[in-house]
């Protein structure tokens, strides 16, 4: 089963006088419990496509899929409705509301799905124990190292039990133990949950954990290979 299905996207970009090929007739489909790294230089359109695949940005042209729904010509409105209910982000800068607590950050997605508070406090405290901090939940994210920022932008994507998890970078803010400890985590929750992951890195270090790796180059799809290791 389908995931995630793009069909021929384009993105250029103005920058001055110059025209950026950000996406050159990218065509790709991500199987459903399927773990995805997109590597490839800055430049390369890994970003690019992740935005246009989480409906964060539009195609030039082109179609795109999640599971069988097209979304590249959804309105803004609907659109937020698909990230909200099926989309789970990880992003490089964590992008942790500064005011709220841990526990208050995973629950905010929650909130605005509409769960009530008690639900919302159960789902929370599972998700800290799954993603390993169990007992941080009242420290705010200035109390908290780089790993377990990160790790709190983790529970708050797959609170909820996304479909797929769109990942950029996620492991460029963090030392050598904490990105391994953190892709552990990806690969457990992903054979956990059946949850699809798509992760841009040029880390090659997280590459190994990849059970797919797609290579980009200006813009274009130039490999897509399936691994075999036995990382676990």
């Amino acid at each position: 089963m389908t995931a995630i299905s793009c069909k021929s996207l384009c993105r250029t970009f103005q920058q001055g006088e110059e025209k950026i090929i950000g996406l050159d007739h990218v065509t790709l489909d991500v199987n459903v419990a399927d773990f995805v790294c997109l590597s490839g230089p800055s430049g390369s359109g890994k970003t690019t496509l992740l935005n246009a695949m989480g409906g964060l940005d539009s195609p030039d042209s082109g179609e795109i899929a999640i599971n069988g729904q097209r979304i590249d010509c959804l309105g803004k409105g609907q659109l937020a409705d698909i990230r909200l209910h099926k989309i789970g982000f990880v992003f490089q800068a964590y992008n942790l509301i500064p005011v709220l607590t841990a526990q208050e950050n995973i629950e905010f997605v929650m909130q605005v799905q509409g769960l009530p508070a008690s639900e919302r406090r159960l789902k929370s405290a599972e998700v800290l124990r799954e993603v390993g901090l169990d007992g941080i939940q009242d420290r705010l994210p200035s109390q908290l190292s780089g790993g377990q920022q990160q790790r709190v932008a983790v529970a708050r994507a797959i609170v909820s039990k996304p479909t797929l998890i769109l990942a950029d970078e996620p492991t460029a803010n963090l030392d050598s133990n904490t990105a391994i400890q953190l892709m552990k985590l990806f690969v457990k929750l992903n054979r956990h949950y059946q949850t699809t992951f798509v992760i841009s890195t040029h880390d090659q270090r997280i590459m190994r954990y990849a059970k797919r790796l797609i290579k980009m180059q200006d813009g274009k799809i130039i490999s897509d290979e399936l691994i075999n290791h036995t990382i676990q």
